[in-house]
């Protein structure tokens, strides 16, 4: 057995108030953070470490992670990370699992089973009915002589740990370690699988990067919401167009017989026919429109759509396709709602 470190000594009680009370306890946390990070620097990956990476990586079912405790919470996260980076996972709560939940377990699945002493009561009377099922179980605990690892198929050891804990009690060194290995197993899966930012994306469309990497055609403004009238239309009829038009847009995309667009119609150049006197309205669009307007395609990014509609200073853009049609209209609140600008 490896001989277990010896505890430094921790600084004393912090004063009641003061200087000295707050330096006291930026010194406890900091030396909260130095046991922590040297243990995760003295962790040693070997070959147990890559097989578990290949088991995840061929594996045909699910990677179910389990633990109970503080490191139920670690096995939490590390399924959170795999799922969210391409390999689907759950997580199984010990105390469910043996009430039935086991049965979300099959031969094709392989259980990551977190618990630093590897004596966890509520896991181990799990590991005979998983061997059974055919499940392949990777422990991650202290060694390979705990009960745990005895009862899987393969170890993954962290070492014997010192906690950061005053009493050398409450997990929190060993936690630590065990979620730097869990994430090592996770970011070691993602290296080696086709996984690129268009599918993390697609998992976190939430997120800062799943909103910038959206295309126009998942935002823009389609059948009754997007603004179409014909070049021969009377300017009367756009305008009924640009102020009925699902979300009122205060613009419309004008289009020749094919359904080709040729130029837009916005309530800007509404403001300035008007400022120069009378308008007709009886008069064809197509005689006061703006020709060549400002356009995005359907596969481009909502970020650089945003751009266009930013550098030429204007509220609403046309979505046209490889054919020139209008397929579309983004809208800046639109991009707004969905926090793109």
């Amino acid at each position: 057995m490896p001989r277990k470190p010896r505890r430094r000594a921790a600084p004393g009680p912090a004063p009641t108030r003061g200087p000295a009370r707050a330096r006291a306890l930026v010194a406890y946390g900091r030396m909260v953070l130095d046991t922590e990070a040297a243990a995760i620097g003295r962790l040693r990956l070997d070959g147990a470490f890559a097989t578990a990476v290949d088991w995840i990586l061929s594996c045909k079912g699910q990677v179910i992670l389990t633990g109970i405790g503080k490191p139920g919470f670690v096995a939490q996260k590390i399924s959170s990370t795999l799922a969210s980076t391409g390999t689907q996972s759950i997580y199984l709560h010990p105390a469910e699992a043996a009430h039935g939940d086991l049965g979300r377990v099959s031969r094709r699945d392989v259980v990551v089973a977190l618990s630093n002493s590897g004596e966890s009561e509520e896991i181990l009377r799990l590991l005979p009915p998983m061997r059974r099922i055919g499940a392949r179980v990777v422990a991650v605990t202290r060694d390979a002589h705990t009960p745990l690892a005895r009862a899987a198929d393969l170890v993954v050891a962290i070492g014997n740990v010192e906690e950061a804990c005053p009493m050398g009690l409450a997990p929190t060194t060993s936690t630590a370690a065990l979620l730097a290995v869990g994430d090592a197993l996770a970011m070691a899966v993602l290296e080696n699988r086709r996984f690129g930012k268009e599918e993390y994306a697609l998992y976190h469309p939430g997120g800062r990067l799943g909103r910038h990497l959206m295309k126009v055609s998942e935002l823009m403004r389609t059948g009754a919401a997007n603004p179409l009238v014909p070049a021969e239309a009377p300017l009367e009829r756009a305008v009924g167009v640009m102020t009925s038009a699902e979300g009122r847009p205060g613009a419309c995309t004008v289009v020749d017989r094919r359904g080709r667009l040729v130029g837009v119609f916005t309530d800007g150049d509404l403001r300035r026919l008007v400022e120069k006197g009378p308008v007709d309205f009886r008069a064809p669009v197509s005689a006061v429109m703006t020709r060549h307007p400002r356009t995005v395609r359907p596969d481009e990014r909502l970020v650089d759509a945003a751009r266009v509609m930013r550098e030429a200073q204007i509220d609403g853009v046309p979505v046209v396709d490889g054919r020139g049609r209008p397929v579309g209209f983004l809208d800046v609140q639109d991009l707004l709602a969905a926090r793109i600008l």
